[in-house]
């Protein structure tokens, strides 16, 4: 069994991980948590404390550490004796903790994919671009690293496994939908990295149809979608990082991703980006100072971990397939729902943290016990669903399914 958890960042999702860690370290052993900020690690250890998270004695420390930094990664792991690795910092350090864990066989685990700061809304293949690369380095060193394992991608990834496995004989579409039906009470705001959240809209939009790769601008295509307890709202066809993985590895003909935006998210948004304010690249004010405009924003709006005490209402993320089972059409739709307030309630952070956080806890716990130790790279469709998801119904994400028997939970 692997023990001791390294977590790389300490935002809303990490605080998420290490509380749902602390609550299974009888599983999951010595906990540490690493940042450029002590202070945020602090913080964190701090609230776990004050709710009583820890299931049974052990430790639980803060580190500072520049994660872009690979020696220096690579020496906390050594240094903290973390065979478990979950990376829920920047997107832009992927590569380097990886390597770090690749250097040390400590197991990887992210939940996005790697972004290169240099480019925005990179065209697709993304995997292929930087992780699947690394697929034969991983394989060689006997480095279990774990793909995409938040909730999207992650868990729907699961989901779509799942139906490929036990719901259908050919799968013909894959519609990954995401609604975040609550509201925080701010004027404006982004529920995880203001960066990384803008940098994935101000370009093209990429999606599978027919077999292959077609493109369309940012909230050119919108559709309502009637779901289960958000009801009635509108999605936008956006590009995402599970639409690459889900069609090369299930070998779906479509797979296409709808991120729901309220009318003044995307006014402000349009008007920041009409104006330059969410550029990449520097510009020099009146003064003479150098600045880039997208940090100059991200820097002004609130930290999406602020978000967490205001916040109320519910998200509902899953996936419609449709396809044929026995020669006959059907669809599935496999989902879940979550609860701003009961996340906060728990482990002091927002859904959006909650829904992102959980499943690398699960997918950590799944390694530990070795159900997904596979000594290589893998994306969770690579995986078998079904454990993942009998732990997330224990540890807080239950998954239902609506189909042409209604709606009802999912036991595993």
């Amino acid at each position: 069994m692997k023990k001791n958890v390294l977590i790389i960042g300490a935002g809303g999702v990490a605080q998420v991980v290490a509380h749902k860690c602390a609550q299974n370290n009888d599983v999951l052993g010595d906990i540490h948590i690493a940042s450029r900020t002590l202070a945020k690690c602090d913080a964190i250890i701090a609230s776990i404390h004050e709710k009583k998270a820890l299931k049974v004695e052990g430790k639980l420390e803060a580190h500072t550490l520049d994660a872009m930094n690979v020696d220096a990664t690579k020496a906390l792991i050594e240094q903290t004796g973390a065979r478990i690795v979950i990376n829920v910092g920047s997107a832009f350090l992927n590569m380097s903790v990886m390597s770090a864990c690749i250097a040390t066989g400590a197991a990887y685990i992210d939940t996005a994919i790697h972004e290169d700061p240099m480019r925005v809304c990179e065209p697709p293949p993304w995997y292929a671009n930087y992780e699947w690369k690394r697929r034969e380095e991983c394989e060689k060193a006997g480095v279990t690293a774990i793909l995409g394992a938040g909730f999207d991608p992650g868990v729907v990834n699961a989901y779509a496994k799942l139906a490929y496995d036990e719901y259908f004989d050919k799968i013909d579409s894959i519609d990954i939908v995401d609604i975040n039906a609550g509201t925080h009470g701010r004027y404006f705001a982004t529920n995880f990295d203001p960066e990384i959240n803008f940098r994935e809209f101000t370009g093209q939009v990429w999606t599978w149809q027919n077999n292959q790769w077609v493109s369309n601008k940012m909230f050119e295509v919108g559709k309502e979608w009637d779901l289960p307890v958000v009801g009635k709202q509108k999605a936008y066809l956006t590009g995402h990082d599970e639409v690459h993985s889900l069609s090369q590895i299930l070998k779906v003909p479509n797979v296409r991703f709808w991120m729901g935006f309220s009318d003044h998210y995307i006014n402000v948004f349009t008007v920041l980006k009409n104006i330059g304010l969410l550029s990449e690249k520097p510009v020099r004010t009146a003064e003479g100072v150098e600045v880039v405009p997208l940090k100059v924003v991200k820097a002004v709006l609130p930290d999406p971990g602020s978000l967490a005490p205001d916040y109320t209402g519910k998200t509902c993320i899953g996936d419609l397939v449709k396809g044929t089972k026995d020669g006959k059409e059907r669809e599935v739709f496999i989902y879940n729902v979550a609860d701003h307030k009961e996340a906060f309630e728990e482990v002091g952070s927002q859904g959006i943290s909650y829904t992102a956080g959980v499943p690398a806890v699960a997918a950590a716990m799944l390694i530990a016990t070795g159900e997904w130790d596979v000594k290589k790279m893998a994306n969770v469709e690579d995986l078998p669903p079904q454990p993942f998801l009998g732990l997330l119904n224990k540890i807080g994400l239950p998954t239902r399914i609506r189909d042409e028997n209604g709606d009802r939970a999912l036991n595993f």
